[in-house]
């Protein structure tokens, strides 16, 4: 019996090992979402500082994704194995670095939670399949995704391009939608919010989003097809229009504060990806009734 066979007829045992490796990328997701706006500012120091002409900096120590090994950023004290165990490394340590005792932000065990739950998710809704596997990576980006938009406000080309293409392949397979309905989803993606950036740019004179914003959509619209954007678009404003009110009424901000649109176009791609179909259909069956 191969693994795939094991997994199709032991649905415990596919639920726990995606649980079980849910945590574990969750616990490289917290790396990205950390060392990848670094490496991006560091890379385009670089870049500036070449275009003017402008002597190198000095070599530094290597930073990448797996180089210098986790710290605690306060006493530099190098993470033991056991201690970057995820979740059960931050419950053992009771929160607060062995050597230091500062406490551990507790952003890293709930991005390690909310990867597994993503994951065990994928794996319940889709069965044992390709769709589950391809929707596993998705989740995983979009939850990067949004958590660097909400900390830098940047969407990176570097995870949502490659995304994007992913979105295409996987569909040339079928898998969520036809690849001619993934093609004009990622056209009319990219398009319809960059009319709406334009649109406002004329009429104001200010930049309303980032042209991250324009490839979010155009990757969601791959996965998902055309015909989820205009669910995707309608409830991300909703909500963002929601959550800014909250923010602007709770915590005191200004109208022109800059709102990370990310996560919200996220949340709604996700959503719309798994019941997008259906929404519609129970909201004219509900409003006919």
């Amino acid at each position: 019996m191969n693994l795939w066979d094991l997994f199709a007829s032991q649905p415990s045992i596919y639920l726990g090992s995606a649980l079980l490796l849910g945590l574990i990328v969750g616990s490289f997701l917290n790396v990205l979402v950390h060392r990848l706006p670094l490496m991006m500012e560091r890379r385009w120091q670089a870049e500036a500082r070449e275009a003017l002409a402008l002597p190198e900096l000095p070599a530094g120590e290597r930073f990448d994704l797996f180089l210098p090994s986790s710290h605690c950023p306060h006493c530099q004290h190098r993470i033991r194995p056991w201690e970057n165990i995820p979740l059960l490394g931050y419950l053992l340590l009771r929160g607060r670095c062995s050597a230091c005792h500062t406490r551990i932000s507790p952003r890293y065990p709930l991005v390690e939670l909310a990867s597994a739950g993503l994951t065990v998710f994928a794996a319940w809704h889709f069965g044992v399949s390709a769709s589950a596997a391809a929707f596993m990576l998705l989740s995983w980006g979009l939850l990067v995704l949004s958590l660097i938009d909400i900390e830098h406000q940047l969407l990176h080309d570097a995870l949502v391009l490659p995304l994007l293409w992913l979105g295409l392949i996987v569909n040339a397979f079928d898998l969520f939608v036809p690849l001619d309905q993934a093609l004009w989803g990622a056209v009319a993606g990219y398009l319809i919010l960059w009319s709406v950036y334009w649109l406002f740019r004329l009429i104001t004179g200010r930049d309303g989003m980032g042209y991250g914003d324009f490839k979010l959509l155009a990757m969601l619209g791959a996965w998902g097809g055309w015909q989820t954007l205009p669910f995707i678009l309608l409830f991300s404003s909703l909500l963002g229009a929601v959550v800014g009110l909250v923010q602007l009424r709770v915590k005191g901000r200004q109208m022109a504060t800059p709102i990370p649109f990310g996560p919200y176009l996220a949340l709604a791609g996700w959503i719309a990806l798994l019941w997008g179909g259906q929404i519609p259909a129970s909201y004219l069956h509900f409003a006919g009734s």
